[in-house]
């Protein structure tokens, strides 16, 4: 599988989610106080990144 969401704890006890593409993390996001917060951003990131602007600051 090449692509996957990782949900974790991290050292301060918080949930995160990471992407991964071939095992190589992509982002990673805020921390969460419960599992299922994490969750729901995994589903938000599902939902809404297809249609997500591309803002070029280069």
């Amino acid at each position: 599988m090449a692509h996957l969401f990782e949900i974790y704890k991290d050292k301060a006890g918080e949930f995160r989610v990471r992407f991964k593409y071939n095992n190589e993390i992509m982002f990673s996001t805020e921390g969460y106080k419960s599992k299922a917060s994490a969750q729901k951003a995994v589903e938000s990131i599902k939902k809404n990144g297809p249609d997500a602007p591309v803002e070029d600051n280069s």
